[in-house]
């Protein structure tokens, strides 16, 4: 397996280069919908059918799945729409404009299905040093992963609304994935969140030269939002209506499932060209190439999904590069096996997270390469992705 952990000076190594002092060698950053339920809510003389189709006394189960009164016959005609083939947008997007994608008129929110099947954890089929073996399949279930990191517009829709504190942390459960007990929020975890808005707004403002978060909505609100913990990655994406991906589909999707894609892009699956500034944001050793200009800035962290020719199998884009991406496991040296629907839940000292960032080179980007550190860090390589149930 392939693994890194952040060495704690990088902020130090990089902060303050400007435009002309570049990267000198990708090494010295080596530290580095569950869907909301339809919000249909019927009156006393409408209610929703039961599981099986039950209904009140008197009333019987329509096929819009409401219940009627009176024959089913007068029921409205399937041409109607169903009432759940509109699903409400999801918190962080209401009132957000479309502005994310290479077009910039997609919703920040789109989550598309990744299909489940079996895959092998941090192996590809590239067939070198960094390729890994199969020694640890995996099984995952249907599930969505949302089609873009995080981005600071949607993380400012969850600050506006006074979450990610002590005082407003999720309920014990939230945010669990629907398959894997004991996944959800816990409690204790109250305290590794800020205490005020106020103070979770200035902790966020970790780098004045790589920072995401501006006080005011300004020209990031497309770009990843980073400088989060992983305690803050989790209650955005529990008050989001979805979890953090296990580790195990993170990497699924990054791999593309059973192609074992070297990169989130690859085809052949074990191809590692093309790898250039229109596939990922990342460094080439010498500077970073997001932005298309030398050195390394604030503009290498690119608007969500510009780079499409980097999407995966399923659509995901920025699966590499850009920004490293928090999942749901603790780290261990050896992967849970067997792993059916699995996640390491056991609490160690290190969270997963995957992905690479905008000053890492081409090795950290591939699907199956490992990071990890502690919950409670935060820098501005790190951001976050949600997943859901499908």
């Amino acid at each position: 397996m392939k693994e890194v952990t952040l060495a704690p000076m990088v902020s130090d190594q990089l902060a303050g280069r400007g435009r002309s002092a570049g990267v000198t060698s990708a090494r010295h950053a080596m530290w580095v919908l569950l869907l909301v339920p339809a919000c249909f809510h019927p009156n006393y003389d409408h209610p929703m059918c039961g599981p099986n189709g039950e209904c009140p006394s008197g009333l019987t189960c329509s096929t819009q799945l409401v219940c009627e009164r009176g024959d089913i016959s007068d029921a409205p005609s399937s041409d109607a729409p169903s009432v759940d083939a509109a699903p409400p947008p999801l918190p962080s997007c209401v009132g957000l404009a479309t502005m994310c994608g290479a077009s910039g008129n997609d919703s920040c929110c789109s989550s598309p299905v990744v299909t489940g099947g079996t895959y092998y954890r941090s192996y590809d089929k590239a067939a070198d040093g960094s390729s890994g073996n199969t020694s640890y399949p995996a099984t995952v279930s249907d599930f969505r992963l949302d089609k873009y990191e995080v981005t600071v517009g949607r993380f400012r829709a969850f600050v506006n609304a006074g979450m990610g504190t002590q005082s407003s942390a999720p309920l014990p459960g939230a945010g669990a994935h629907a398959n894997i007990a004991g996944s959800g929020w816990n409690a204790s975890w109250n305290t590794s969140l800020v205490a005020t808005t106020a103070a979770l707004v200035a902790a966020v403002k970790c780098s004045s030269t790589y920072q995401t978060w501006t006080d005011a909505p300004v020209a990031n609100e497309h770009r990843p939002m980073n400088c989060v913990t992983w305690y803050e990655a989790n209650a955005f994406c529990a008050w989001d209506g979805g979890y953090l991906a296990t580790e195990a589909e993170w990497n699924y999707a990054a791999t593309g499932g059973d192609q074992q894609r070297a990169y989130p892009w690859s085809s052949p699956a074990g191809s590692l060209t093309p790898l250039d500034s229109a596939h990922a944001s990342y460094s080439d050793g010498m500077t970073c190439v997001g932005d298309g200009m030398p050195g390394c800035t604030l503009t290498d962290l690119v608007a969500v999904g510009s780079k499409p020719m980097g999407d995966g199998r399923w659509g995901q884009s920025d699966l590499a590069g850009n920004v490293w991406e928090w999942t749901l496991d603790w780290y261990a040296g050896i992967y849970v096996n067997p792993c059916i629907e699995c996640a390491k839940l056991t609490a160690s000292s290190n969270r997963v997270f995957r992905g690479g960032s905008f000053v890492n080179d081409a090795t950290y980007l591939r699907a199956g390469y490992r990071s990890y550190f502690t919950p409670t860090y935060r820098d501005y390589v790190i951001g976050v992705r949600c997943a859901r149930t499908p």
